[in-house]
């Protein structure tokens, strides 16, 4: 959410505005009419003139669109693309230079063709292409086995071969979100997103609202998706309400020869070379999928292939991963690129004919796997392989606490101590930058890196790192980014680095003395305390310094656990007072008011915890009157959902909790790519945060570990709902996905196929961190088709017990999903995890005692019932208070038993 109530941040990529649009001539002729026509599923219009769509409604809910066709009288002109538009690049011979070719470039009226039989409309092409294209093109639209394709074939009309590098396909719907207000967006706009798995790829177009009616595109024919591109040619005003287009590649061998050159492609850049009068035909198929959880039945219904990857496509190297494939025909071969990266072995198939592989990561970062079926189909599997999770956030935690750790005395801005900003790339600390919050420690951008490892003390606590985070947060933090005394005391400033070249001595700054730029705030507007969404980081920080004192003894020294609970308390209660306009709006890391509130009333606070429940419910109560309670400052947002779901959920508003996970499950879907899998949607905040500043989908930015906190917490109330441990799990993992070997942990992830790099800048990361370090738990379920499974650990069976391993960097939370129960740890560490089916008894194999874990204290929730009704309790000897038990751990391992009550 960094900076986002700057709106009018310059987009450098923003050729036109709206208004400049509706200035530029119209070339698609609507004002000729459309045709139109019925399939099985759609009521679909074409522009009769172009034959592009201007209308794709699915019969069930005939006012709704898939594509703008609302905005079709304002992208009328040239370089607008419509769905059943082509692009190309092509070379005549096997050498020379790339020519473009596009039907969107310069418009003119196609020319019909005789529909028949399946084809319901029909175009040849050459009236919109340049005259010197080498190849007759033409368009139909048609019906096969019930379903809407769209097929262009392509002839070479000459007596050289023509070899095609690209050919592209815009999948042009309507994600454009420019003046909707979160009703409309939900009524009326799309999401969409690629699985780029070659012959089994595919694009799922989701309803904003999560429900019915999503789409599927499907390859037609031979046409696998071997890349997405972003169609930036298209004047289409891009930003924080629209991200753009992007087309499906079947070829992309001359954007790698090109653009691409210095990116590592998803999948191997192909061409093909049509000879004199040779003909080729490529194309994709729309079917209706359902809500956005079916579409893998829906796959299946269509004989496609659906691969599902267990813990997910992210893959720490101790953790023994699975992939299961079902589809119709054989497996003929199995490769891994690049080789020895990962080792896959077949294992027996389950019952219900599922294909089962073991999956090892053997070298750290991304690998394809390609899987060719005995039917000539292609498809791959993208993976990250990574240290293993403890390994990961041990680097992370040195990385912030060495390398961006900023000690200077006599800084002007009062950041010293702290951990600071980042630039991986110049391999130096931000201490300036145009957006002045980056190298100001607060908001998300400038509070990432600390907040980042601060949360990393609650999951992998280490001493020398605790020091320096108590000075941080006793120096800097307290009384200079939070206010420590007057009648804004808990108050939180937006940043400590201003711009204030008039009245700071020569040489403060590098940026020139005239730079006129909106995000060079002056002293007044960065010290300004309305900024609601800089508190919850604040607060984060003082409980995490809260649990650490109350549950060790000797990490913390400076301050008593019941300063720092205080202090989180206050700065809770400081945001609605005096930031109350965003706070009426889910805050990013909002979840922390929720886990504050609960450890007051475990130490018996009550008058405290009163208040803030009374201020909490406030806001809960607003957000209940809403048809969509996850608003923002922005026209549509993916940040908010976490602490509206977790709010609504505590206070009974189930209806809400249910719109905004189904709105959550609407933009973070499961596919078999680990950029994709679990990632929250998010397209601007490189703007605001990042080293290279564009409209872009990000990968595996901080809404994947935000996000999945809902999405987790449902599983947990409905353990049987695989999907959602899958789609939580992916966003906890991918949080960790984009963190280097050396530890430096970036804003985000470049989608584009011409970077595919992380970003330079560490940015808002820390908020993400937060996410992984609140949802970091071994979870265990037994699957209908797949059997004992568990992610974030290694399982197996031994004498009619399931033992985990778990291999999370904390190894502090469990959750058995048939006994319904969650097993947590505030002090100590899981060894071991023995469950026994038939008696439902749950046995915690803990680590020994050391130096500042003298003690274990655990505690359990039943989130959902067990099967029977049946509750839980401890059998081990232990001390019950603040709402847990107190364990006394000695230089052994010690064993907890958890016996299941019978109803």
């Amino acid at each position: 959410m960094l900076g986002c109530l700057l709106l009018s941040l310059p987009l450098p990529l923003l050729a036109q505005s709206w208004k400049d649009l509706a200035q530029r001539p119209s070339t698609l002729n609507v004002e000729q009419g459309t045709i139109s026509f019925q399939t099985p599923s759609f009521q679909v219009e074409l522009v009769k003139a172009s034959q592009t769509v201007a209308g794709l409604h699915p019969k069930s809910e005939p006012a709704f669109d898939y594509t703008p066709g609302d905005r079709l009288k304002v992208r009328g002109s040239n370089g607008m693309y419509h769905l059943g538009d082509l692009n190309l690049r092509i070379r005549q011979g096997q050498s020379g230079p790339w020519k473009s070719f596009s039907t969107a470039s310069q418009r003119k009226p196609v020319q019909p063709l005789a529909a028949q039989g399946t084809i319901l409309a029909a175009a040849d092409l050459a009236n919109t292409l340049p005259a010197d294209l080498p190849l007759t093109i033409k368009r139909f639209w048609q019906v096969e086995q019930g379903q809407l394709v769209l097929r262009f074939e392509l002839t070479n009309r000459t007596t050289t071969p023509v070899e095609i590098g690209a050919l592209g396909i815009p999948m042009i719907f309507n994600n454009i979100l420019e003046g909707k207000d979160l009703v409309k967006a939900h009524a009326q706009s799309v999401l969409y997103d690629p699985y780029i798995g070659q012959d089994a790829g595919y694009l799922q177009v989701t309803r904003l609202h999560g429900k019915d009616s999503s789409l599927l595109v499907l390859p037609y024919g031979n046409s696998p998706f071997e890349a997405y591109n972003p169609l930036n040619d298209d004047p289409t005003p891009r930003g924080i309400a629209f991200e753009g287009f992007h087309e499906w590649m079947v070829h992309s061998k001359a954007y790698a020869e090109n653009e691409w050159q210095k990116a590592e492609p998803w999948n191997q850049p192909t061409s093909v070379t049509l000879k004199p009068g040779e003909a080729k035909s490529y194309g994709v198929r729309f079917v209706l999928g359902g809500t956005p959880q079916n579409l893998e039945k829906k796959l299946l219904q269509n004989n496609r292939p659906v691969a599902v990857g267990i813990p997910g496509y992210v893959l720490p190297q101790d953790v023994n991963g699975k992939l299961f494939i079902n589809y119709k025909s054989k497996v003929r071969s199995i490769k891994t690129e690049p080789e020895g990266a990962l080792v896959i072995n077949a294992a027996p198939s389950t019952k219900s004919g599922w294909k089962a592989y073991a999956v090892k990561g053997q070298k750290w970062g991304r690998a394809r796997v390609t899987i060719q079926y005995e039917d000539g189909l292609v498809q791959t599997v993208h993976y990250k392989m990574i240290k293993p999770e403890q390994e990961t956030v041990s680097d992370f935690g040195n990385f912030l606490t060495t390398k961006q750790w900023f000690e200077k005395e006599g800084d002007r801005f009062g950041r010293s101590p702290s951990v600071i900003s980042y630039d991986n790339e110049k391999k130096q600390q931000v201490l300036e930058d145009n957006r002045v919050w980056i190298a100001g420690l607060s908001d998300e951008a400038g509070a990432g890196s600390w907040l980042g490892a601060i949360m990393k003390q609650s999951v992998l606590p280490k001493k020398s790192e605790i020091d320096k985070l108590q000075r941080f947060v006793e120096e800097t933090l307290w009384g200079r980014i939070q206010v420590a005394e007057g009648p804004n005391k808990f108050g939180v400033r937006k940043s400590l680095f201003y711009y204030a070249p008039d009245s700071l001595p020569a040489g403060t700054y590098t940026i020139p003395a005239n730079l006129k730029v909106w995000s060079l705030w002056p002293k007044k507007e960065a010290y300004s305390l309305g900024r609601s969404y800089n508190y919850p980081h604040v607060a984060a920080a003082h409980w995490v310094l809260y649990r650490l004192a109350r549950h060790h003894k000797g990490l913390v020294t400076s301050q008593s656990w019941n300063w720092y609970l205080s202090n989180a308390y206050e700065t809770a209660m400081a945001m609605v007072r005096l930031a109350p306009h965003y706070a009426e709006f889910g805050q990013m890391e909002g979840t922390i008011f929720y886990m504050i509130l609960k450890d007051l009333k475990a130490e018996g606070k009550s008058e405290m915890a009163g208040l803030l429940e009374a201020e909490m419910k406030k806001r809960a109560i607003h957000w209940a009157s809403l048809p969509y309670p996850f608003g923002s400052e922005m026209p549509w947002d993916s940040t908010g959902q976490e602490e509206v779901y977790i709010w609504s959920l505590f206070f009974g508003y189930e209806e809400k909790a249910d719109v905004t996970l189904n709105a959550i499950l609407a933009y973070m879907p499961t596919v078999p790519h680990w950029a994709y899998n679990g990632n929250a949607r998010r397209y601007w905040d490189f703007l605001y945060a990042g080293g290279l500043p564009r409209v872009e989908r990000m990968i595996h930015h901080y809404g994947s570990g935000l996000n999945a906190i809902p999405v987790l917490t449902e599983y947990r109330r409905q353990p049987d709902n695989f999907y959602l441990l899958r789609v939580g799990y992916g966003g906890v993992l991918g949080t960790l996905s984009n963190i280097t070997e050396e530890g430096f942990a970036p804003a985000a992830f470049h989608s584009y196929p011409a970077s595919l790099h992380n970003d330079s800048y560490s940015g808002d990361y820390g908020p993400g961190f937060f996410g992984y370090a609140v949802n970091s738990a071994t979870y265990l379920t037994q699957h209908p088709d797949f059997g004992w499974v568990t992610f974030g650990g290694n399982v197996s069976e031994k004498n009619k017990w399931v033992e985990v391993q778990p291999t999370t960097a904390g190894r502090s939370a469990a959750f058995i999903a048939p006994a319904g129960l969650l097993v947590s740890l505030q002090a100590g560490k899981m060894k071991k995890i023995a469950y026994h089916p038939a008696s439902g008894q749950v046995k915690i194999t803990l680590d020994a005692a050391d130096t500042f874990t003298p003690t274990a204290f655990l505690t359990t929730e039943q989130p959902s019932q067990a099967k029977g009704g049946a509750t839980y309790s401890l059998k081990t000897k232990a001390t019950k208070q603040r709402g847990g038990y107190e364990v006394n751990l000695s230089n052994k391992e010690t064993e907890v038993i958890i016996d299941r009550q019978k109803k």
